[in-house]
């Protein structure tokens, strides 16, 4: 469907996504799915994994932190996981939130993590999220029993909070938006290669590869989460052959109500997906106004929930965002419900 404003006289184009498409069904490797994101879709990355433990096998945190660290509070959030004012992230309460949702059956065994392979990122130059939020999440993995060969925690880029390119708009020390950020590293690169290892080389996407697709379909109109998102899937994945599925989550004011498809078309992903049978999965965020009364009670900033502004539960295998890329998974072919 087309649509068109009048403004001042002329008649203005608007791109209709009405008629977006669901999800292809795929052949994809149950056993093969990882995922990753930065900031708040980092938390998300940690959430999902964990949550799912059993189906996901490996994670990518850029600038994130330990499950359940924020415990359903916004000013914890900001004040204890993002920058510590007088109390730092905690392990050993991370690792206590979990048993206690595993012993309920609310997410998967936690025994099925320590298998995972692990890729942490903190920029040198990163003052949003505090570098002991990042250290305590390492440790936390640690009490989960990963082993210091499947984990890998890059310090020494001297990166500020974004995703890290090698040519993105913002330069490497800022901190802005579109939180894209160019050091002249491929972080996709680095990231997939930790979680699948022996990747052959990038090369170009494919235009037809980049999918837009009807996100409402999953979401159970989930708070926060956008009718519309993206994917990639690549020639041989279109073709019918066996092929893995990553998710990838952008972070607050990245969703494509701010900067339209640029996380999934420049993190650099797509280029590893297509030369290695990747299917990318990149759901989306979106802003909720805060009430005027209560600006702890929205998302103004289109940020993925791990703090608890979907509801009380927002970290089990149940919760209204996790459920909803969990029915993406499975439309893709790669169910994380076991």
């Amino acid at each position: 469907m087309v649509h068109w404003l009048r403004v001042a006289g002329a008649c203005v184009f608007l791109p209709s996504f009405s008629a977006a498409e669901p999800l292809p069904v795929l052949n994809l490797e149950p056993e093969a799915t990882t995922v990753s994101g930065l900031s708040s879709g980092a938390f998300m990355a940690v959430q999902l994994q964990v949550a799912f433990s059993s189906a996901i096998s490996g994670a990518g945190v850029v600038a994130g932190g330990p499950y359940d660290c924020a415990d359903h509070s916004l000013w914890r959030a900001l004040n204890v996981c993002m920058d510590p004012l007088w109390i730092a992230a905690d392990p050993e309460t991370s690792f206590d939130a979990m048993q206690a949702l595993a012993a309920e059956n609310r997410i998967d065994p936690l025994q099925d993590v320590s298998p995972d392979r692990l890729y942490l990122f903190h920029g040198q130059s990163d003052d949003t999220v505090a570098r002991s939020t990042m250290d305590a999440l390492r440790q936390t993995y640690e009490l989960l029993g990963v082993s210091a060969g499947n984990l890998s925690y890059v310090t020494e880029v001297d990166a500020g909070h974004g995703f890290v390119t090698e040519q993105g708009p913002v330069t490497c020390d800022a901190t802005r938006p579109d939180f894209l950020i160019d050091c002249d590293f491929d972080q996709a690169g680095d990231i997939l290669n930790q979680l699948y290892e022996d990747l052959s080389p990038p090369v170009e996407p494919r235009d037809e590869g980049f999918l837009t697709f009807d996100q409402a379909q999953y979401t159970n109109g989930a708070a926060g989460m956008d009718d519309i998102a993206f994917a990639y899937v690549p020639a041989d994945c279109a073709a019918g052959e066996a092929c893995r599925l990553h998710i990838a989550l952008h972070g607050c004011k990245q969703g494509r109500q701010v900067i339209d498809e640029d996380y999934a078309r420049l993190t650099g992903y797509n280029q590893w997906a297509e030369a290695n049978r990747i299917v990318v999965l990149y759901p989306q965020a979106i802003r909720i106004a805060s009430p005027w009364y209560n600006w702890f009670a929205g998302n103004p900033n289109g940020c993925w929930d791990w703090w608890g502004y979907s509801g009380p539960d927002y970290l089990s295998r149940t919760a209204p965002q996790l459920s909803a890329v969990a029915r993406m998974a499975d439309a893709f072919g790669a169910p994380l419900q076991q």
